[in-house]
This record gives C-alpha cells, structure tokens and sequence, in this order.
C-alpha cells in the first residue's frame, strides 16, 4: 500500500480555517494498526479518524478516533465532521432533506444527520450518550492556581466537577471573561491535581459572553491528549448543559433547554457549537449537538508503513513536542 487519501474539514464553524481541525480517513480498512496512532501524531491537529465497516450491519459505519497521544472511545467533533465527510464525498447517500448515519463507537452507535446547505458545507447534529456526575475536586485554591487565577476568579458555590458522556473532563465556571481570558494552564499543577482522576482535560466557561447570543464562553485544555487548548469541544457542550442545568445556570422551557457555546476565539479559531436537553420529569432524557461543518481540503499519506516501527512505538508520547494547529 503506497497512500491512503484523508479529507481536511473545519468543524463547528461555517467558514474555512476557524472553528476545530479534523482529518477524516474514509477507507481505512487496509491501514495497518501500528500506524493508526502514528498517522494521528503526524498530522498533529486535534483529532484524525478512520473509518472502517461496521461490525454489526445495521449501523452504517465504525470509527476509530484519535487524538496525537491517544485513540478516544468518543468525540464530538470528530464524530460530526466524518459524518460530514461521508456524506459529502458520496460514501453514503441522502434519504429525504436530511441524511441520517449510524456510527459505532467506543460509546455505543451514534446517530447523526447531515444536513445540506451547499456544496461544501452543512449543518450536522448528533445524538450524545447522556453524561453523568463523577468526582468534585473540593480545593478550589488548587484549582485556581493550577489556572494561574486567584482564587476569587472561581464563581461562587458552583462545584468543580467532572462529568462525563465518554469523554469525562473536570468541569470550572469562572465569573467573567477577563478571568477566563487570562486563565493559562499549568500542567504540573494539572498533573498532581488530577492524577488519581481519569480525566482528558479541563473545560472553563463563563456565563459572560462576547456574544449576546451565546449561553457561555469556554475554553477547553487537554493535556493527557496532547492538545494544548482545543478551540471546538463538541464532547462537552452535552455535559456541559447538563452541568448548567444542575447547578441552575441554565433553565428548561417546557421540557427543553438549549446551549449555545462559542470558544477558541483566544486561539484565533472561533467556534460555535450549539447543545439542546430533552427532559422528562425534571430529568434529562435526550442530548443533541450540532454545528457547521465545511470543507477545506484533501492530501495523502503516502508513507504508511516504516521499517523503524517498533522503535516508534516505544517513543514516550509524553515527551514529544505537540501543538495545536
């Protein structure tokens, strides 16, 4: 095998070059495993997927995702962009004005549907698992420093928390946007406030925003997967408006409630990703998210296996040089 061809597309923006970079693979079945995570660390964007057949018939396809440190049992933008992808290049065809897909993933199968806007662009949506609360981190100075914050830059009586929906991240609202703007992660602070947590990152949000149309301005840090500050974090926004729900910054209306997050604006890559909640009874029952997606470009590996593999493998990912792009 001599290249394997790879789809560019920015997802949760409408226009090129913002929103959150994904590589999606749409024929990845004869990509030898060992060079799945090498692939993904070579292209050194947030997230790189493979898409294979699916094991069970009645889904359409599988999804193997990856981060440049680590492959993720889900992910949200991920999973909407190669939907996009899919759909776009012809691997799947439209039933009616929208174009529903059944992805199997380390989660479950994920539904998501396309829907077209143009040529090159869409608006796509998704089924999340629904969330659940994990482990409150009670020292909210350790928390703060690990942010470069004075403690005062915490909000109040609203817990730092994680939760997760397959992608668990520890959960911190801060009071306005001149704290989240000078907010900078300190990762040995991170490191030994977390490491008895199995955690991907850490998601700060406000509840002031830049635009009046948004419920929070987030930013998002995830050192475990060699993201330094990811500017689109789709797996959040449906734990995120679950967190908001439960600690009463966010309110239902007739069994639903909607969020609207707009981050990566400090990386230069605005994003919008939008959440909604069905409840039933006060309980949540139903999480949605969805976004823009557009496509940017396409390229080829053309170097899919080395004679120095093993040697690769080996390589401490933790000591590799990796950035955001």
């Amino acid at each position: 095998m001599n290249c394997v061809e790879y789809h560019l597309v920015d997802v949760f923006s409408s226009r090129p070059f913002a929103g959150n970079q994904l590589a999606v693979f749409p024929q990845a079945e004869a990509i030898p495993e060992a060079a799945l995570q090498r692939i993904a660390r070579e292209l050194d964007i947030s997230e790189t997927t493979f898409v294979l057949p699916p094991i069970d018939r009645a889904n359409d396809f599988r999804l193997r995702i990856f981060t440049p440190h680590k492959e993720l049992p889900f992910a949200g933008h991920p999973t909407l962009g190669t939907a996009f992808v899919l759909a776009h290049a012809g691997y799947t065809r439209p039933h009616g004005p929208s174009l529903p897909i059944r992805l199997e993933e380390g989660v479950g199968v994920v539904t998501v549907e396309v829907e077209f806007e143009d040529g090159l662009s869409a608006r796509v949506t998704m089924d999340q698992p629904l969330p659940s609360f994990g482990a409150r981190i009670e020292c909210r100075r350790a928390v703060a420093e690990m942010l470069g914050l004075a403690p005062s830059a915490l909000m109040p009586e609203i817990p730092v928390q994680v939760v997760s929906n397959g992608a668990p991240l520890v959960f911190v609202a801060l009071r306005n946007l001149e704290t989240i703007r000078a907010a900078e992660l300190r990762v040995d602070r991170w490191r030994r406030l977390t490491e008895e947590l199995d955690v991907n990152g850490v998601f700060i949000f406000t509840t002031e925003t830049e635009d009046s149309r948004s419920t929070v301005h987030g930013r998002m840090f995830a050192p475990p997967l060699g993201i330094t500050e990811d500017p689109a974090t789709g797996a959040a926004a449906g734990s995120l408006g679950c967190y908001l729900l439960e600690y009463g910054l966010l309110e239902a209306d007739d069994g639903w409630a909607a969020v609207r997050i707009e981050q990566g604006a400090e990386i230069g890559r605005p994003s919008l990703i939008d959440a909604s909640l069905e409840l039933s009874e006060s309980e949540v029952v139903r999480v949605r998210v969805s976004g823009a997606c557009v496509l940017v470009g396409e390229g080829k590996i053309t170097a899919i296996c080395a004679p120095h593999d093993a040697e690769v493998e080996r390589t401490d990912p933790t000591q590799l040089n990796m950035s955001l792009g």
